[in-house]
């Protein structure tokens, strides 16, 4: 079996955290389920019929060439509850793609359905189309991929990699695709069942939702240091 990587490298991370999201810093146990590259109608209403099941809720990122194609599916995903968010119209990989060409689709998504979330497909993107984004959107990407789509592994593998990866805050992302649909469609109600049985909830994810936990994080973070500092000078002055 070849080795895929169900999560960034963590230098990618480091240099990036700043402007993409890769998780929501929390210590509650609360995990984002995502889905990209729907909605078909060969796959998204089963996904929907999973998710109804468990009465859980989603952020799908949604090409827009398909919303236009499939409004129907479309509808299901909206009246199901779940979240719409922005993966360009066409599904361009942002590494091979004229900065202009790559934001003009953007927009285009944008005039079918406004999001303040967008993901990158293939989580390719050039430093220099971040820069134009970031203050427009939350650019979302992914602690847990488990890489569904990846032909040499089964849906066991899927299940595991998406179990072991999963931590309070964890951005997981599942596709619903054809590639995908077999692993898919075994691994998402395992999945689902055993974080509820570890005792997490599944949340939307949102742009006010990154802002406050990124806030908080950074207010526990200095106060934490306030501490520090207070302790210090405590065990000086005795």
């Amino acid at each position: 079996m070849k080795p895929y990587f169900s999560s960034s490298p963590q230098i990618i991370k480091l240099l990036s955290k700043r402007s993409l999201v890769w998780s929501v810093p929390t210590k509650d146990k609360i995990v984002y389920l995502t889905f990209d590259d729907g909605p078909i109608p060969e796959v998204t209403p089963l996904v929907l019929e999973i998710l109804n099941k468990y009465n859980i809720k989603a952020t799908f990122f949604c090409v827009g060439d398909n919303i236009v194609k499939y409004p129907t599916v479309f509808s299901q995903v909206l009246d199901s509850g779940h979240n719409i968010c922005n993966h360009t119209f066409n599904h361009l990989k942002g590494w091979k793609t004229k900065n202009h060409i790559y934001l003009d689709n953007i927009d285009k998504f944008d005039r079918i359905y406004q999001s303040e979330l967008f993901r990158p497909p293939y989580g390719k993107i050039k430093p220099s189309q971040i820069a134009k984004l970031k203050d427009r959107y939350a650019i979302i990407l992914w602690s847990v991929l488990s890489c569904d789509f990846y032909q040499e592994y089964n849906f066991e593998d899927c299940l595991n990699i998406a179990i072991e990866g999963t931590k309070p805050g964890s951005i997981v992302v599942f596709h619903d695709s054809i590639k995908a649909s077999k692993n898919m469609l075994e691994a998402l109600p395992l999945y689902i069942e055993e974080m509820l049985r570890l005792g997490y909830k599944f949340e939307l994810l949102s742009k006010e939702i990154i802002n406050n936990s990124i806030l908080q994080s950074k207010t526990t973070s200095r106060l934490k240091g306030i501490y520090k500092r207070t302790a210090k000078t405590v065990q000086y002055i005795n």
